[in-house]
């Protein structure tokens, strides 16, 4: 098990962002430790709601098997350093949404991955310069998240190559709500 005790400057880095953040435990089943109050906007989930869940809840029953498949596939692998993925979502009160995830692993300085890191962004509707934001906004993220790690021993892990192509990520999500609108879903 994972030592759940969260770094104080981990916790006001978290509180401030502007992004919307959640941090796991990477044993188990993942649960979750901490969501931030951007997460609380998107998901209407809150820190009470999901303590020790773990996130699939978003998931629903929706059948997004390529994206669950990543998701499983990054968190098997503890080689693999990040994901980027849009998934299907349903917000606290059953609204779907496409959610562009972003997964990495933050380490300790001997290589145990910690936590994982997660950063959520909604591109169910998304226009291209609001994407292009949202990128910018978790390349500072990172930026600003490596030094406040790196203070209590931890390592970021992954690059930003995986924050690319919003053309393809916009154009992904409308074909999910589209067989979404067309499903038995709703």
């Amino acid at each position: 098990m994972s030592d759940l005790t969260v770094p104080e400057e981990l916790l006001t880095f978290f509180e401030n962002s502007p992004v919307a953040l959640a941090l796991g435990d990477p044993a188990g089943d993942n649960e979750l430790i901490m969501v931030n109050a951007r997460f609380t906007e998107l998901t209407g989930y809150r820190q009470v709601d999901l303590a020790g869940i773990n996130c699939r809840v978003l998931q629903g029953n929706a059948g997004d098997h390529e994206g669950r498949a990543r998701l499983r596939a990054f968190l098997q692998d503890d080689a693999a350093v990040s994901v980027r993925t849009p998934i299907l979502n349903f917000r606290k009160d059953g609204e779907p949404f496409v959610n562009l995830l972003y997964m990495s692993r933050l380490r300790t300085l001997s290589g145990r991955a910690r936590y994982i890191f997660a950063s959520q962004f909604d591109v169910s509707r998304a226009q291209p310069d609001r994407l292009r934001a949202y990128d910018a906004q978790l390349s500072n993220t990172l930026t600003r998240l490596s030094p406040i790690a790196a203070e209590s021993g931890i390592i970021v892990e992954g690059t930003l190559t995986t924050i690319a192509n919003s053309a393809t990520a916009i154009a992904q999500a409308k074909l999910t709500l589209a067989n979404l609108d067309n499903s038995s879903i709703l």
